[in-house]
């Protein structure tokens, strides 16, 4: 382990950790990480399969004195979502995620951390080769490609695990008991257009919105943060009025991240030159002044370059273009009426992609309640039909339904009450957690979510707080040695 995280504590899940930073490991590209799962369980000798989508299942006996409790689950995904700052030169494919020390935190250098879900990942990792914590029988479930569309989850056939209770181990949230959680679904808008030629003598620009924190489409979504799709789509409605020619677009990038940079090259005639730039000023000035408590760091700027032979977004397009992006929900949409503080629906303009005759607008829509993440759905859809697009939905995974009842949450409730003399909170989130997935082929197994804190999950700004990391693995040893006897 490295000198930087070698003094840290419990030294099992940061020696893993590193270990498991240091592979690629991106959704839908986990095949060198699912070969590191493999022969870590080989290297211990334990019982270890991969499935037919490729997750991991990695078993162990009960510790001595321990047969008759109820078999375990513990569960975390596999890959980690790869977002990098502009001026950061990194290659995700083949470099590892560099790491240093902030205090209490551990952050990444300008890139995305991975402790989202590499820590649970590691702290099971400790478990598995531990020789002297008490535990059940554990079946360790590592899944891939969470987040991007949960697959792993979904391809998990009936009969695979044995184990009675689940624990996810994918919780933001330290003083945190997950016991629900939304559903989602991909929405896609794609149409083609024949470019246009730019007539005059337009001078070219480059509108740029950059600098916001970005973060978690789910945890973070009701934090009132940017959009940088829709500041830049607001930007360019002020503009309408000076029939400016739209070349381009590239705003934003993984569905579950809200878009922190966006971007757009225009050319304006030079007889609305002068007053473009001028409302461009005005309303730069007004998204800063509404954001200032949130996105201390929001940077808009407009600066002109040499356009070459570029063509552009016929005119009616262009304007139904930016008029659909502007009218399409982004954010909350519905607050739950059952749980207090809870999100219970919402999206995320994610991608707006314009370029070489392809208009591409990628949404995710997250609810706790089918329905209405239907209602949210289909309204996008007729926003981006108005428009001529193509509109599909793929991806819809279900909500986890709490279970207020469950025997698993009053043992975490009284270990973290005597742990901590203080009562955890019992929540629902609004991220999507594999839960409600795995629960459809294994309806009977008690589940429940929980870890460490970590902020700005999705973003170059992700850390994880190392006190919060020793809480965690205090809980989780602690609850393993106190897991219920078999009722058979």
């Amino acid at each position: 382990m490295s000198l930087m995280l070698e003094q840290l504590e419990p030294k099992s899940i940061w020696e893993n950790f590193e270990a498991l930073n240091a592979i690629p490991r991106a959704s839908k590209k986990e095949e060198r990480v699912i070969q590191f799962m493999i022969d870590f369980g080989l290297k211990l000798n334990l019982e270890t399969q991969k499935d037919a989508v490729g997750n991991v299942i990695i078993r162990k006996p009960a510790s001595v004195g321990m047969e008759k409790h109820k078999t375990v689950v513990l569960q975390s995904h596999l890959d980690m979502v790869h977002q990098k700052n502009n001026d950061t030169v990194f290659d995700f494919d083949s470099e590892g995620i560099s790491m240093w020390i902030d205090g209490d935190w551990v952050r990444a250098e300008g890139t995305t951390l991975g402790a989202d879900n590499g820590i649970g990942v590691a702290a099971i990792m400790g478990l598995l080769a531990a020789s002297h914590i008490s535990h059940p029988a554990l079946e360790a479930l590592f899944t891939i490609d969470e987040e991007t569309g949960m697959t792993g989850a979904m391809g998990l056939q009936g009969g695979v695990l044995t184990g009675d209770i689940l624990l996810n181990l994918d919780t933001e949230q330290d003083d945190e008991i997950d016991i629900g959680c939304a559903g989602g679904i991909d929405i896609t808008a794609k149409l083609t257009y024949t470019p246009e030629p730019i007539k005059g003598q337009a001078v070219g620009y480059k509108l740029a919105v950059k600098g916001l924190h970005g973060g978690h489409s789910g945890m973070e979504i009701h934090k009132g943060l940017g959009n940088a799709n829709k500041l830049l789509n607001r930007v360019l409605y002020r503009l309408m009025p000076y029939d400016i020619y739209l070349v381009e677009i590239d705003g934003g990038g993984l569905r579950n991240a809200i878009p922190r940079e966006s971007w757009a090259t225009l050319a304006i005639l030079p007889q609305y030159e002068a007053a473009a730039l001028s409302v461009i000023e005005d309303e730069v000035q007004a998204i800063k002044n509404e954001l200032s408590t949130t996105e201390d760091g929001l940077d808009i700027t407009c600066l002109s370059f040499e356009l070459e032979k570029a063509k552009a977004l016929p005119g009616l397009l262009r304007d139904q273009l930016i008029k659909a992006v502007y009218a399409a929900p982004n954010g909350v949409y519905r607050m739950s009426a059952d749980f207090e503080g809870l999100v219970e629906t919402s999206n995320n303009i994610a991608r707006v992609v314009v370029r070489n005759g392809e208009l591409v607008i990628k949404c995710l829509t997250r609810s706790s309640v089918e329905s209405s993440k239907t209602d949210l759905a289909n309204a996008l859809k007729c926003c981006f039909e108005l428009m001529g697009a193509n509109v599909s939905f793929s991806g819809d995974y279900p909500g986890w339904t709490p279970k207020a009842d469950s025997e698993i949450l009053k043992v975490f409730q009284i270990s973290y009450e005597e742990l901590f003399q203080e009562q955890p909170s019992v929540v629902a989130c609004h991220a999507g957690l594999e839960c409600g997935i795995l629960g459809k082929n294994y309806p009977a197994m008690d589940m429940i979510s929980f870890g460490p804190t970590i902020l700005g999950a999705h973003s170059p700004q992700e850390r994880v707080s190392i006190r919060s990391v020793q809480k965690f693995w205090t809980l989780l040893t602690h609850v393993l040695q106190n897991i219920p006897l078999k009722t058979k």
